[in-house]
């Protein structure tokens, strides 16, 4: 085979996968700004603000990205994941001494049982278990909430990231397009300065013993 005839075939192959990967870095960035965009209107939506500075506590005073983003309003993934888990998660840990919705129903049950009994009884401790079911209602329901806002908020984040990942994969793709173009049209600027009949890896003669 020439070699001019080679260059030209692995330069218009190289071009045909450059445009290939341009493709796919455009569906990528399509979809990475999609992702973005859903995520900030959905999170403007719900207008959660973070506490202004002067108002956090110590401890909350610790997790950087609270005092980064204080008196701002939630649009991004990563702020979503910072006010869902070093606000929000802060804060749960707070009631009923950090136990989960789940766990607290244990408790609830075990009052309750309690109360009926009481009841049944005509027991005088009645008023205190009715006003512990009530406290331990009240801390189930909140915390509740906060589980599934921490929840919704760290959806947000996970679908956000999906977007950061495609941004990243559709710079790749068009790294890897400008890449194979440059060699492209190297391969046709040097089939251009083969001579004609030159063929690719063509045998060495010998030359014969006088």
């Amino acid at each position: 085979m020439k070699r001019r005839t080679l260059d030209i075939l692995f330069s218009i192959g190289g071009l045909g996968l450059a445009v290939l990967l341009l493709v796919v870095g455009i569906v990528l960035t399509a979809n990475a700004n999609f992702a973005n965009d859903y995520v900030r209107d959905q999170l403007s939506e719900q207008n959660i603000r973070f506490a202004p500075a002067e108002s956090l506590s110590e401890e909350e005073k610790k997790a950087d990205c609270l005092v980064e983003n204080a008196g701002k309003l939630m649009t991004t993934g990563k702020q979503a994941e910072c006010y869902a888990n070093e606000y929000i998660g802060s804060h749960l840990k707070s009631i009923a001494g950090g136990q989960t919705y789940a766990a607290l129903g244990g408790p609830e049950r075990e009052i309750q049982g309690k109360i009926e009994a009481a009841r049944a009884a005509n027991d005088p401790a009645l008023p205190e278990l009715e006003k512990q079911l009530a406290q331990i209602k009240g801390q189930r329901d909140t915390v509740f909430k906060g589980e599934t806002l921490r929840g919704l908020l760290l959806t947000s984040y996970g679908f956000s990231e999906f977007g950061v990942k495609a941004q990243q994969g559709a710079l790749a793709m068009y790294l890897g397009s400008g890449l194979l173009f440059l060699l492209s049209i190297a391969g046709f600027v040097h089939a251009a300065r083969t001579p004609e009949n030159e063929a690719f890896a063509a045998p060495k003669r010998d030359r014969a013993t006088v």
